[in-house]
């Protein structure tokens, strides 16, 4: 069990990969054999490359591949690193936590108007609850990057370059 939340977005990610090669596959053929496509085929390609933005975001910041301009925070003293690298990652979670709350209310608003799609039908917060959830599990996995970086950020200016002696 841990391991499926350990893997969670790349699990997301993978199946949602899957299943849009899938589609895409299957319209094609269709659409050859027969001269029709899948009228819904391009809203579900579009609501799964939005999906596969936010859940690839998250694994990202869990890995630390997050964009990031280091060239300044590299070279500070280590009590300062660790406080820009701290708020850094307070901002980032800020931000985060925001998109998740707003993300939230549009799902609140589409479930409660009742809008639906235009080619399935099909209500739309069923595609848009997916965003507060992969915000919010940015968030989390960018608090786990933070931490690691942090320490790291500790570690390496104790030890210096090298041969493993201190520089204090």
């Amino acid at each position: 069990m841990r391991h499926l939340l350990d893997e969670a977005e790349k699990i997301v990610c993978a199946v949602i990969f899957l299943a849009m090669t899938a589609l895409g596959f299957v319209n094609v053929v269709v659409r050859y054999l027969t001269s029709y496509s899948f009228a819904a085929t391009q809203e579900l390609l579009l609501d799964g490359f939005l999906l596969l933005t936010v859940f690839g975001a998250a694994v990202a910041a869990r890995r630390g591949e997050h964009l990031a301009v280091t060239l300044l925070t590299d070279s500070l003293p280590r009590e300062a690193r660790r406080v820009a690298i701290a708020i850094s990652g307070l901002l980032s979670v800020l931000l985060l936590a925001l998109a998740a709350w707003y993300t939230f209310g549009l799902v609140q608003n589409q479930y409660e108007s009742g809008i639906t799609s235009s080619g399935m039908q099909i209500p739309e917060w069923y595609v848009s609850v997916g965003l507060p959830i992969g915000f919010a599990l940015i968030a989390i996995r960018l608090v786990q990057a933070g931490l690691a970086e942090w320490r790291q950020a500790g570690a390496t200016a104790i030890y210096g370059p090298g041969d493993g002696k201190g520089e204090i």
